[in-house]
């Protein structure tokens, strides 16, 4: 059975770096042929993809995040992570990962974490 679970902190202050990670089980983010995706959800907005990081290691991130967003990976550990820095309340949302078989298109959700930035 495939999980993705994702984990952070729940409260970041303005101009800090928010970092989330995605732990997936039952499913290699190495072999398995994905997409491993962030996207948020800001309150009362639609669904926002913010990036993927590709089972091959490329990386492909939103143009209007590109300047302050990262993702990456730790292949031991079978998870991935999202660097986003500079956060604003603006940044406010549920955070989800997910996998892509291909763009788009999601098999399997994490639960979603609710991310606040306040001072």
């Amino acid at each position: 059975q495939v999980r993705l679970q994702e984990s952070g902190p729940g409260l970041v202050k303005p101009s800090q770096t928010l970092f989330l990670t995605c732990t997936v089980s039952g499913s290699s983010i190495v072999t398995t042929y994905s997409y491993w995706t962030w996207i948020r959800q800001p309150p009362g907005k639609g669904l926002e993809w913010m990036g993927a990081i590709a089972y091959s290691g490329n990386t492909y991130v939103s143009p209007s995040l590109k300047s302050r967003t990262s993702i990456s990976r730790d292949t031991s550990k079978n998870h991935f992570t999202l660097e986003l820095g500079s956060v604003t309340p603006e940044d406010t949302a549920v955070y989800y990962c997910a996998r892509a078989p291909q763009f788009g298109i999601y098999d399997y959700w994490g639960q979603g974490t609710q991310v606040t930035v306040s001072s």
